[in-house]
């Protein structure tokens, strides 16, 4: 209901009286415990908890805890649907933190921030030959007039679209564009909270050139910035060579924080600084000294080798994959397998029904060809396997023995080295391996979270949506010639650059990299509050009091984001909540207080516990906080 102010004079001046209180009452208690502004930005006052929402207790803990149910039961997130949570407010500080440290990495990179739709037109996924390669993770639907779009899982192509409209002229590049938001990818099993989610929060640069030289620069000055935001925040990371995948492009790095519960392998030499994924990583072949100790290797048998069936995606090629007996098929790197068959099919159990379709089809082709077999075989099982194999293969099960039709009628292709002439390793990477590029180093296994990614793109998308600037000749140094004009103009596509950070995935990765059996524990660069001020029964005011004397900064102090905890709890529940919650540093008025007015001053992180006097509490604190 509205009153007219000038019918309701005394409501008016008790709406004032209010307002003027609750101003006050704010000024004395709050910084800016609604935005979630970081440390940085905040004025130099502190956070009272009584007045933050913070939804913590009511979930028991469970044995076996990972991060995520940590982040759930301190009250960071909650699961609204399988897949997708809300975040609440501690969250939402922690989020904001971050975003405001890639502000500051991507602004020295001098890139500008943009924020593009969440919707984008299955049309000009079309135009890029992705629509139908993402498959079933996208989320599609259409507008009451039957138009189908998509919810962006990535924005390569809108980028693209927009860049393409506005620049016209290289004068204007290099072009720097980023933007934090929301991405959908329609998971088929979502798991381990925000590490694998349908709905998640990202990162994502787009660079433009006007050439490949300089589109290596940006790319190089990307990788920069990305290493120095993850020294930042002090996270033992893992900067691994990587395949581009369905994205594009042919220079790929990936940054991984070495976890027990990441889905991707990383792969590292002990000697050297080789870094690469598992889809890349490659090991050097070697045979034992001895190679009669491969029993029967030369003479193919049951005994000295196996096979593992599969298909391509078009089910054209058949495919045989021979290795030594001594392994198994869950030890075949379908990673190495795709290099020489892009479209091998390798999320088949059992490829044997779709071969016997193939061999036997409903509906032959007019022209009666038949598919290809190919025998791919590993170079352990030397040149005279692959030479015996060929002249004899019918008589060692070329195909499935049920498989009643004759080998010689089929288009049969042998391969025993990989695209580069190297030996052919079908075997997956083991810890151990000798490394490809040091001749002492061996080969080690991580299980890694996957944070950031970085592509060249080149002219994939810039090609498909005739994204081009127009370039002097001269420039350009396929065109250049003595006699070129120094007027004359070329049209050229944009080298293009894509550089992701998962925003949320580093939240649900650091939480769990970090935690303990007390609770979280996070980096001093994205907590929600640095400190906690907790005081003990009747010691409100004395809280106050220490929890100025460490926002009262001096010249040579940066500003603490600090929080006191004069939630109505009970002591010991309050400091059992704040190790759940994981501030960095924790200020506790105890018993040392009552009798000898020291703080105790607890970093769990650093493993130190001290009692310190207020006079040495501000230098004691900031020391402390510069190691995290």
């Amino acid at each position: 209901m509205i009153f007219p102010l000038r019918s309701a004079p005394n409501l008016y001046i008790s709406l004032q009286r209010q307002t003027r209180i609750l101003q006050r009452h704010h000024l004395s208690t709050v910084s800016s415990t609604d935005t979630g502004a970081p440390a940085s930005h905040l004025p130099s006052r502190f956070s009272r908890l009584s007045s933050f929402w913070l939804a913590t207790g009511g979930i028991t803990q469970t044995e076996g805890e990972d991060g995520h149910a940590k982040l759930i039961r301190a009250g960071y997130l909650r699961q609204s649907h399988a897949g997708i949570f809300h975040t609440l407010p501690l969250g939402e500080r922690v989020q904001k933190k971050l975003e405001s440290l890639i502000d500051k990495y991507m602004s020295q990179l001098g890139a500008s921030k943009v924020s593009l739709s969440s919707i984008s037109s299955q049309a000009l996924w079309q135009q890029t030959n992705r629509l139908e390669g993402y498959g079933q993770e996208l989320f599609r639907f259409t507008d009451r007039k039957e138009v189908p779009y998509i919810l962006a899982p990535t924005h390569e192509e809108e980028i693209t679209k927009l860049v393409a409209k506005t620049i016209k002229s290289y004068k204007t590049l290099p072009l720097r564009l980023y933007q934090i938001g929301r991405k959908y990818r329609d998971e088929i099993r979502p798991r381990h909270g925000v590490l694998r989610s349908r709905e998640f929060v990202m990162k994502d640069l787009y660079t433009f050139d006007h050439s490949l030289q300089s589109a290596l620069k940006t790319y190089e000055e990307a990788c920069a910035a990305y290493s120095q935001l993850f020294d930042e925040l002090k996270l033992p990371y893992l900067v691994a060579e990587a395949s581009s995948g369905d994205i594009g492009g042919d220079l790929s790095h990936e940054y991984h924080l070495p976890s027990q519960i990441g889905e991707d392998n990383v792969i590292s030499c002990t000697d050297c600084e080789y870094v690469a994924n598992e889809e890349l990583a490659t090991a050097r072949p070697t045979l034992p000294e001895d190679q009669s100790a491969i029993e029967g290797i030369d003479t193919p048998s049951s005994a000295s080798a196996k096979v593992w069936r599969s298909i391509s995606k078009d089910r054209q090629t058949l495919v045989n994959v021979w290795y030594p007996a001594s392994f198994t098929n869950a030890d075949i790197n379908t990673h190495a397998l795709k290099s020489l068959l892009p479209s091998l099919d390798s999320s088949l159990e059992d490829a044997l029904p779709l071969w016997e379709s193939a061999l036997f089809p409903s509906n032959p082709s007019s022209s009666g060809q038949r598919p290809l077999l190919l025998n791919i075989i590993d170079y352990r099982l030397r040149e005279t396997f692959a030479n015996t194999l060929k002249a004899d293969g019918d008589k060692f099960s070329l195909l499935p023995h049920q498989t009643c039709i004759d080998v010689s009628e089929l288009d049969v292709q042998f391969v025993t080295s990989s695209a580069s002439g190297e030996p052919l390793n079908t075997i997956r990477i083991r810890d151990g391996d000798h490394c490809p590029r040091c001749s002492s180093g061996k080969l080690m296994i991580q299980k890694a979270i996957e944070l950031g990614h970085t592509f060249h793109l080149g002219t994939k998308y810039s090609d498909a949506l005739d994204a081009r600037v127009q370039v002097p000749s001269a420039m350009m140094e396929d065109t250049q010639t003595s006699s070129a004009k120094s007027d004359s103009m070329t049209s050229v596509p944009m080298q293009m650059g894509c550089h992701g950070i998962g925003v949320s995935r580093i939240i649900g990765a650091v939480a769990d990299h970090l935690a303990d059996e007390r609770g979280l524990n996070w980096p001093r660069a994205i907590a929600p509050f640095e400190v906690v001020v907790i005081p003990g029964r009747n010691m409100e005011e004395d809280a106050i009091t220490v929890a100025r004397s460490l926002i009262d900064s001096s010249d040579t102090s940066p500003t603490i984001d600090l929080a006191l905890d004069d939630r109505a709890e009970s002591f010991p529940w309050k400091l059992k909540d704040a190790d759940l919650i994981g501030y960095p540093v924790m200020i506790i008025l105890g018993r040392k207080w009552t009798s000898d007015r020291l703080c105790e001053v607890q970093c769990r992180q650093l493993d130190s516990t001290e009692f310190v006097p207020l006079n040495e509490l501000q230098q004691h604190v900031n020391g402390l906080l510069a190691q995290l």
